[in-house]
């Protein structure tokens, strides 16, 4: 179990329905595993190309940021291109990457409380930069996890610690709101290790110590939650990454069951691919994942120090 993680409360249906949050429910018996790995690569090292435990992605060329603070990029087939490091890890590394509107990367540089932003070249933006100082007041963060853009350039950062939130950014950088707080009720979040923006500027979280995921608008509105603690399927365990396909389905990334489980928008499931292990189409510890411009799912292996590209 990762740490960071207290054991989940469970409350009955009835009392998410009492607050008037939708909950989606509903069984899909036995949905069919599916996805063949088209692409493995990657090999454990610290030399240019090779990975050491990669902990986050983002797709344009392919970007990944590892355990040593590296963040690599390497074109559609797994060929290393270039690389840079970020200023300082003595503390720790970044756990989230997401290429904006402009093709900027955007990067959790959790122990150091900010958001930092590259071109695709690896140049810092450093006027670009969002936080820098711990704390709970406006712009000021806890162990920041992940950073979005919507359709008008407005940035949401997730942070979890001693107070577990989304922050709200102009595209200037100047804050906007706040919502969210450490808990299980809904709304609040036990570790919100990534986000997702979609079409309609709804943001969805992979609330992963709560084991659910959860989305709102961009007032901080709560719009939907679902998912439950299991290994069956159509539950979740750990979940740390989640992707849109665009066509009505979510691809969720579970660290805990070493799989990748695709939903319905409302939280039916349809499908699930990998196992706990080391051979093709197994995982370790999975902890990101990204769809590119085909429809391929490019899974982060974690602790398999690797990337398999899964056709679902």
């Amino acid at each position: 179990m990762p740490t960071n993680c207290l054991k989940s409360l469970n409350r009955p249906i009835a009392a998410y329905l009492a607050m008037g949050m939708i909950l989606a429910t509903g069984c899909i018996d036995r949905p069919q595993a599916e996805g063949t790995a088209d692409l493995i690569w990657g090999q454990s090292g610290i030399t240019a190309g090779r990975l050491q435990k990669p902990r986050a992605i983002a797709i344009d060329s392919i970007y990944l940021v590892d355990m040593t603070a590296r963040i690599q990029v390497f074109d559609a087939d797994g060929n290393y291109l270039r690389g840079w490091k970020t200023p300082v890890s003595k503390n720790g590394r970044p756990s989230g990457l997401t290429i904006d509107r402009a093709g900027r990367l955007l990067v959790a540089d959790t122990h150091y409380y900010r958001m930092l932003v590259y071109t695709p070249e690896g140049e810092p933006l450093e006027v670009a930069t969002i936080g820098g100082t711990l704390g709970h007041g406006p712009g000021e963060f806890g162990f920041v996890t992940d950073a979005v853009e919507d359709s008008r350039g407005n940035i949401y950062i997730a942070e979890y610690g001693d107070f577990d939130r989304i922050q709200k950014f102009s595209p200037e950088g100047d804050f906007i709101l706040q919502w969210g707080s450490h808990g299980s009720e809904p709304g609040q979040f036990r570790r919100p290790q990534n986000l997702v923006i979609d079409s309609q500027d709804r943001i969805w979280v992979a609330d992963a110590c709560n084991h659910r995921i959860q989305v709102f608008d961009t007032s901080g509105k709560l719009l939907l939650v679902w998912g439950e603690e299991g290994s069956d399927l159509g539950k979740l365990y750990y979940p740390y990454d989640l992707a849109l396909d665009g066509e009505d389905h979510v691809y969720v990334c579970e660290y805990g069951n070493h799989r990748v489980q695709k939903f319905t928008l409302e939280g039916q499931p349809v499908g699930s691919w990998g196992a706990h292990g080391k051979g093709p189409g197994q995982l370790h510890n999975p902890w990101a994942i990204a769809l590119d411009s085909r429809g391929r799912l490019h899974v982060l292996d974690s602790n398999n120090h690797r990337v398999q590209r899964v056709s679902f």
